[in-house]
């Protein structure tokens, strides 16, 4: 029997002690991720490696990764963090001077810096502004020019929760011969995510947000056709071809997305990855999408009858698990730290908006307990 909306909440015991409102920072550990870490360390501990199975167990992490983005397992490897992952590409790719890569004016920094580098090798970044908290399709195909070369976009945005139409933007990508890279740690988990309905050619994201396991281990995608057309920056002996004939120096790159590992993986970390995205995987991606974003709506009618700005738009297919808000009229800072300290309320202040992020074993009454402790206008 999979895990029910109804009984989801037992999986994340940080409920019994915060209204934890702030998935898009740093999430909690589910349960299962926090058992499964603990009994690889346990493991280690007490038997090292003898007789482990660990590598192997990487392998199921590394198939259900590929089944929560509709890949294949051969295009699917771990990274340290998102920006990793974005590097790969930004660095992996046979450059010409002229070049130009297409962005918008409000990325997170794990997709501006490895795009901006470039700029040292003659590479162009071009940035969309956003427009009402939006950064449409259509504008993002209006600065594609000759000599683009990449589109690389957030699938939300981290600051205005804007939920970018992927599979227009890949359409629009494939069709002018650009390739289309996703930084997807503010959907990943909580958001469907279908690189090949979508057209996505590479995707990143780290896995402390919406897939609830631990800083420091994520995903990497390259879509099957461009891992050839990719060079990794690292040479390292685990994406070798004969990676454990150790004593055999043989120079010869896996054909698959395990050619950009470099050497041991965080067994750790993915092992706490792997079980968070088997419980999601359980409750399923689109029930938990309902979820959340009914859970939103009902703070955004929350907050508006409160007198709060709704920053974030909520139109079709534009809606997300962030909710940016604000007041001319409060102390936004102080209200995020009011809320800590005197009612264990956890929501975030990103470039001067307050905002707040549940997930789907979030409640309700936890979102009406937000609205009711905001001060009123």
């Amino acid at each position: 029997m999979g895990v029910s909306i109804d009984n989801v909440r037992e999986q994340f015991p940080v409920a019994r002690h915060w209204c934890f409102l702030n998935h898009a920072g740093v999430a909690p550990l589910s349960r299962p991720a926090a058992e499964a870490m603990r009994g690889y360390i346990e493991r280690l501990c007490e038997h090292a490696t003898v007789g482990s199975d660990f590598y192997r167990h990487a392998e199921h992490v590394r198939r259900s990764a590929a089944r929560l983005i509709n890949a294949t397992p051969e295009e699917v490897t771990f990274v340290k963090n998102t920006t990793e992952g974005i590097g790969w590409v930004a660095n992996g790719l046979n450059w010409q001077t002229g070049d130009n890569v297409v962005t918008t004016a409000v990325e997170f920094p794990a997709n501006m810096y490895p795009w901006m580098a470039l700029q040292a090798r003659g590479v162009r970044l071009k940035t969309v502004p956003e427009e009402q908290g939006r950064i449409e399709a259509e504008r993002i195909a209006a600065a594609i020019d000759a000599h683009t070369r990449v589109v690389t976009v957030s699938a939300v945005q981290y600051a205005s929760g804007y939920r970018a139409d992927l599979a227009a933007l890949g359409a629009i990508c494939k069709a002018r011969g650009v390739l289309f890279c996703v930084d997807a740690i503010q959907a990943l988990g909580v958001l469907p995510i279908d690189v090949r309905a979508m057209n996505i050619d590479f995707l990143s994201a780290d896995g402390h947000k919406w897939l609830c396991g631990p800083e420091g281990c994520g995903i990497f995608y390259c879509s099957r056709s461009l891992i050839g057309h990719l060079r990794p920056v690292m040479a390292g002996w685990l994406g070798m071809v004969d990676a454990l004939d150790f004593g055999n120096y043989r120079f010869e790159f896996r054909d698959d997305a395990r050619k950009f590992d470099t050497g041991s993986y965080n067994l750790a970390g993915i092992y706490g990855l792997g079980a968070s995205i088997d419980l999601l995987l359980e409750i399923g991606v689109e029930r938990i999408a309902a979820r959340v974003l009914s859970l939103t709506d009902r703070l955004v009618a929350g907050l508006q009858n409160k007198g709060y700005r709704v920053v974030s738009p909520r139109g079709e297919g534009e809606a997300s698990g962030i909710v940016s808000f604000t007041s001319p009229v409060h102390d936004l800072r102080r209200i995020v730290q009011h809320l800590e300290a005197e009612h264990r309320v956890i929501i975030a202040l990103r470039e001067g908006r307050l905002r707040a992020s549940p997930h789907v074993y979030n409640t309700p009454a936890e979102i009406d307990r937000l609205v009711e402790l905001l001060p009123g206008h």
